[in-house]
């Protein structure tokens, strides 16, 4: 393991002190398997973006409108999005699936 980013200054333990390019190098070396892993495995996504993209409609939502009415609006737009989300994540029919569910035959229990 090369430290070449490790500055000449010490603590006073005497451990040497890295900059935080040295402690993110030192990290991707420790850890480089774990970061690399969706090299071999195609099931693995390259980054973890889902969540961001699944707040990004309730975001949408809110420019477009200035805001939820009530706090119980707010909380059916969230509850619907994340029945929609799921649907899209199973490979499901969203529209078919949802008249499933409102019909009291749902597709996911």
């Amino acid at each position: 393991m090369s430290k070449d980013w490790v500055r000449a200054k010490t603590c006073k333990k005497g451990r040497a002190i890295k900059s935080k390019t040295g402690n993110l190098g030192e990290r991707f070396l420790i850890h480089k398997e774990v970061i690399l892993k969706f090299l071999w495995c195609p099931e693995i996504p390259f980054d973890n973006n889902q969540a961001e993209r699944d707040l990004r409609m309730v975001k949408v939502k809110q420019k477009v409108s200035g805001s939820f009415r009530t706090e119980a609006a707010a909380q059916w737009f969230a509850r619907l999005r994340s029945v929609v989300s799921t649907y899209i994540k199973q490979q499901l029919p969203v529209l078919a699936s949802l008249s499933l569910a409102f019909s009291g035959n749902p597709v996911l229990k």
